[in-house]
């Protein structure tokens, strides 16, 4: 979809792209190779928008999503997905919860779309600046607004990626009400850990420091790396759907991606305990 796209060079919008993709201009070789009317953009505007779309491309041959990022609308930010799909990282922090400077992350899953990642604080958290830097595209589901921030101030990590919030790319489809909301809206089923949510992270962070107990943390990672196995998928149906908006829908359509193992199991006897410890009432853990 990214060749596809002129809306990220200044003085093109929207409407202006889709009089380019009817009259045939569909991207970036076409542009070049047929040369557009001067009746729908101007003799002036002529030579700029060349330059645009020659760099647009040496700079996709460059994999500068860096690039593309900075002159995408934010709307737009989508259109990046498949060019960038296998330099992506999808992200998820979990954090204690308390709010403050007191608050700090417990742990962080990372999912490339073959690879699962996880960092746990007190154990491996600085290894993640290491991986982090090595992709060109993050999917966060509410990053932009708190995990990539969080991330900066506690790790000291600048997490200047190009960066596809889904929160955003969702809503604009018409599914709200956090992951949990639109994972059960786009027929995702998180199975065990159904009804356990960002709270419940936090109860099982406090729960293996107060008593060692190692089956916490692993629900924990668990959850942490559901979400962003979940990720992908949201990311791949949104892309699609998103495609449905534009020409392309039916060339540019990706398939479903393979839901890995993940390498940890929730524990439902403490996921039980817990919710008989704060008061839950779970129609589905009883």
């Amino acid at each position: 979809m990214l060749c596809n796209t002129f809306c990220h060079i200044p003085g093109i919008g929207l409407h202006t792209e889709k009089r380019m993709w009817s009259s045939g201009l569909s991207s970036w070789e076409e542009f070049l190779r047929q040369g557009p009317s001067q009746n729908m953009l101007g003799r002036a505007r002529l030579g700029s928008i060349q330059k645009y779309v020659e760099q647009s491309l040496n700079q996709l041959q460059q994999s500068r999503s860096d690039y593309f990022a900075e002159l995408l609308p934010a709307a737009q930010q989508w259109r990046l997905f498949r060019e960038f799909q296998s330099s992506t990282a999808y992200l998820d922090i979990e954090t204690t919860g308390m709010g403050g400077f007191n608050d700090h992350i417990t742990t962080i899953a990372l999912y490339d779309g073959k690879n699962i990642f996880h960092y746990v604080t007190g154990q491996n958290l600085k290894d993640f600046k290491d991986r982090i830097n090595g992709y060109k595209l993050l999917v966060t589901y509410n990053g932009k607004s708190f995990d990539l921030p969080f991330i900066r101030d506690a790790l000291k990590i600048p997490m200047d990626h190009a960066h596809i919030d889904l929160r955003y790319v969702l809503s604009s489809l018409g599914y709200r009400g956090g992951l949990k909301g639109c994972e059960k809206q786009l027929g995702l089923d998180r199975a065990e850990l159904d009804g356990v949510d960002g709270f419940f992270a936090v109860l099982l962070w406090r729960d293996y420091l107060r008593s060692g107990n190692r089956k916490a943390l692993d629900t924990l990672l668990a959850y942490n790396i559901e979400d962003v196995v979940n990720l992908e998928t949201l990311m791949v149906l949104a892309y699609n759907l998103k495609l449905q908006e534009t020409p392309f829908s039916e060339s540019h359509t990706l398939p479903s991606p393979s839901v890995p193992i993940i390498p940890f199991k929730a524990d439902l006897q403490t996921i039980k305990r817990i919710r008989r410890e704060y008061g839950y009432i779970d129609t589905v853990y009883g």
